[in-house]
């Protein structure tokens, strides 16, 4: 449903985003689209109901909107356990009140949805939570239509009502004590939060209100401010992906309006990451994250800074050790692929990062990480191939090796790239030595017919371009292979002696025992 609310981020931001490291903006929704998810909202009345509840707690005290904050109240309204006093009534329409009332009318509007419901029993509260849901629909209505800039006053009533409803505890959900891998969590129906008919609209009007050009960001940062931009970033690790994604959105137009708050967004995710990396390993948000630092990365100004160079060593190219690798791996190859495009010197950073953490047992992991080495050997130039080619075909030629025939086959298929297979033709001498082995076994005894094909395809290749290298390097594999042979038999013939130096000591040691066994059987009688 919320792609009918909200347009998604591109998972590969084009390279003309608005974030520019020298003061880019967020685009601004337009006004069709922003009636358009005002419509959605308002007409679809049945919207995400029927999901499995999640127990978590909506208590006052867990709001954390504030420390010693108090829980707002509406007159004589507060919440009684899970059950609200008969006086939780509408207020008037926008419609129904003087042009001068309307900004106190919205102040009241905002301080009764600030009264939460549980919404673990669905029976409960009923009208109550119905009074809320239009409520926050007509305060979404309003704000897409106001006129004029927000007063500071407003902007504090915006913030307390949005932290209020969003700023609560995560708790996570049993999965029946399943690991946490891709091909578990990707068979699991994602945990929808049973609150989200009314979460949904509050983060809608969150949006709106950070997206709209009558929020001074000059004004509004007082209260978006360091605090509520930390609240934000945990609730990425929410299970429910329609929040995530919401949240995802919200971030990018608060960093692309809050310039002032861009290097501290920054820190903040890469602290997340490293929790992620080196303590957890569990996050819900990793992807949306990532997403978002793609559109970021995209803007950076060039020549770039030291501290976004830190932040591909320590964060980004770490993020290829977690085991949930697959979930986040799409987003992180295209932020990996951004820095190369920015700078190809960091090829060779990035590639003997890629070698340190390939994975040896994980053979779907080597399919992912065969694929990012090809996106980012794409725009790698020949001074930083040379650096890193010795050591990236050996693990290359090991690929090519694997029993794995989606290993070896998506090894192979390098060579289809023309940049890549330029790169190797260049540097040929030094590297058809390196794989010519893998390649010759692989074409004789590989178990798999389309491996066998691409091999000879790669064999061919080099035989046209060099034909006497491809003589001298099939030459020394095969006096290397009658060596190995010759080494075989003398270890086999070894192996033979000390068998039969084994069995005569064997023998002579029984013929000796013979004697010894007489008197003791004479002792016996």
């Amino acid at each position: 449903m919320i792609k009918q609310i909200l347009g998604r981020l591109p998972k590969k931001p084009s390279k003309s985003s608005e974030h520019r490291e020298s003061g880019g903006s967020s685009a601004p929704s337009s006004n069709a689209s922003t009636s358009s998810r005002s419509n959605d909202l308002a007409s679809n009345s049945a919207m995400d109901l029927d999901h499995t509840p999640l127990s978590v707690p909506n208590s006052a005290s867990n709001l954390g909107y504030g420390e010693g904050s108090k829980f707002p109240q509406i007159g004589q309204l507060k919440l009684n356990g899970n059950s609200v006093v008969p006086s939780y009534e509408a207020l008037p329409g926008f419609r129904d009140v003087p042009s001068s009332e309307k900004q106190n009318l919205l102040i009241r509007k905002m301080n009764l949805c600030c009264v939460m419901f549980d919404f673990t029993d669905p029976t409960k509260n009923l009208k109550e939570k119905d009074i809320k849901r239009q409520t926050l629909l007509e305060i979404v209505d309003y704000l897409t239509s106001a006129n004029g800039k927000f007063t500071e006053t407003l902007m504090q009533e915006v913030i307390k009502m949005v932290s209020v409803n969003l700023f609560r505890p995560l708790i996570p959900q049993p999965r029946e004590n399943k690991v946490l891998e891709s091909f578990d969590l990707e068979e699991e129906d994602p945990l929808m939060d049973p609150a989200w008919p009314h979460l949904q609209i509050v983060y809608e009007f969150l949006l709106r209100f950070v997206a709209s050009p009558e929020t001074d960001a000059k004004l509004a940062k007082r209260y978006v401010d360091h605090s509520f931009v930390l609240k934000l970033l945990d609730l990425f690790d929410s299970e429910d992906p329609r929040e995530r994604e919401y949240l995802k959105t919200i971030l990018h137009r608060i960093y692309g309006k809050f310039m002032v708050h861009r290097p501290f967004i920054r820190k903040a995710i890469n602290n997340i990451f490293f929790r992620f990396i080196f303590e957890t390993e569990k996050h819900n948000g990793i992807a949306e994250l990532l997403e978002v630092l793609g559109s970021i990365i995209n803007g950076f100004a060039l020549p770039l800074k030291e501290e976004h160079k830190l932040f591909l060593v320590r964060a980004l190219i770490p993020l290829h050790k977690p085991k949930s690798l697959p979930m986040y791996h799409q987003p992180l190859s295209y932020c990996i692929a951004q820095f190369v495009e920015k700078d190809c010197k960091l090829a060779d950073t990035i590639i003997r990062g890629l070698l340190k953490y390939w994975p040896i047992t994980n053979s779907s992991k080597e399919v992912m990480f065969l694929s990012e080495l090809e996106e980012v050997l794409e725009a790698t130039q020949p001074p930083e191939f040379q650096r890193c080619m010795v050591p990236l075909f050996r693990q290359i030629a090991r690929c090519l090796s694997s029993s794995h025939f989606q290993v070896a086959e998506r090894a192979l298929y390098l060579w289809n790239n023309d940049h890549i297979e330029n790169l190797i033709r260049i540097n040929r001498k030094v590297i058809l030595p390196i794989v010519f082995p893998a390649l010759e076994k692989n074409g004789r005894n590989h178990w798999n017919q389309v491996v066998q094909s691409l091999t000879l395809n790669v064999r061919k290749l080099f035989s046209d371009i060099d034909p006497e290298l491809f003589e001298e390097c099939l030459h020394k594999f095969q006096e290397d292979e009658a060596k190995l042979e010759e080494m075989k038999t003398k270890h086999d013939a070894t192996w033979k002696r000390l068998e039969d130096i084994a069995a005569t000591k064997v023998s002579s040691s029984e013929a000796v025992l013979v004697p010894c066994a007489i008197p003791a059987q004479m002792l016996s009688s």
